[in-house]
């Protein structure tokens, strides 16, 4: 009797057995934790066999024969997905699954409308979006969670690929009535002696400190906060400035409030690119991808 699995029930059993959280799990394939728990127990149900220990409040852990399993499911997922490159690849057509990885910082203002044109283009492509910080995001690229990421040169590790798109100047962000709101232009100089807010995330956080390390300056940050759109409101309502590289359209915070955004002077651009895990370039799904991402994004900017 044939077994009855799918490939993305073995998926979420390796997201299962890499997070050792049902939660976790759902969050990283982006489906809801009933639909992991269901895929888990069908799959226990058809080998006849415990795949995981379930532990209350100390998540799930992977039986031995769980881990031989996972193993291969790998192995299984890593094959299918060579199939599918090898279809694409003979028939010249574009389609299957694209795992799409985006920075939080800027996901907002570049993936939808980068995702719409994509999937307009190529209908046949199972498009899946993830909004990350750059550690995941490495991470997520190493693991094979993403194909490709849409990210800013911070801090690339050498075993992974940058392709630039386009450089992104610093800006300053302002509420209307900040002292500094009219200028032209600023310095970190000017910056320094006045609040800071500081979009705290793994290495967009020290970018935006090294703002000030070359004049021997420090910023008085008075507010620390992982979400871009909470920075832009803080700001707006007047609890200090903040740096960004992306100009928000319109100029204004997400409550409603307007913003002033003001070219930051003597700081090196960030490179918006692509990052792909090496060997990736060779599937014709992520090629067209980066194509796309380049006619798109490399004309106009964000």
């Amino acid at each position: 009797m044939p077994l009855r699995f799918t490939l993305r029930q073995l998926e979420y059993l390796v997201a299962v057995g890499e997070t050792g959280s049902i939660a976790a799990a759902a969050d990283r394939v982006n489906v809801s934790s009933p639909s992991i728990s269901a895929a888990i127990a069908q799959l226990e149900q058809e080998f006849g066999l415990p795949l995981f220990v379930r532990r209350h409040a100390q998540g799930l852990s992977l039986t031995q024969g769980g881990r031989q399993f996972v193993a291969e499911a790998r192995a299984v997922l890593a094959a299918a997905a060579r199939l599918n490159d090898l279809a694409n690849t003979i028939t010249g057509q574009v389609r299957g699954p694209l795992a799409v990885a985006c920075l939080s910082t800027f996901a907002q203002v570049v993936l939808p409308g980068l995702r719409r044109s994509f999937t307009d283009r190529y209908p046949e492509v199972g498009f899946r979006q993830f909004e990350r910080h750059q550690a995941e995001i490495f991470d997520g690229l190493r693991q094979a969670h993403f194909d490709v990421a849409l990210t800013y040169d911070l801090d690339i590790p050498a075993d992974l690929e940058f392709a630039p798109l386009l450089p992104l100047p610093p800006y300053a962000l302002f509420p209307p009535d900040h002292a500094l709101a009219g200028r032209a232009e600023v310095t970190a100089g000017d910056l320094a002696p006045y609040p800071m807010v500081l979009l705290d995330l793994p290495f967009s956080n020290d970018y935006f400190l090294q703002v000030f390390r070359p004049a021997g300056l420090r910023p008085h940050i008075v507010e620390r906060t992982r979400d871009i759109g909470v920075m832009r409101a803080m700001v707006a309502n007047g609890f200090g400035y903040s740096i960004a590289n992306i100009r928000p359209a319109p100029d204004q915070a997400p409550d409603g409030q307007p913003l002033v955004m003001v070219p930051l002077v003597g700081v090196a651009p960030l490179r918006l690119g692509l990052l792909l895990a090496e060997g990736a370039r060779g599937a014709l799904t992520i090629r067209a991808f980066i194509d796309h991402c380049r006619d798109v994004l490399a004309g106009d900017g964000p």
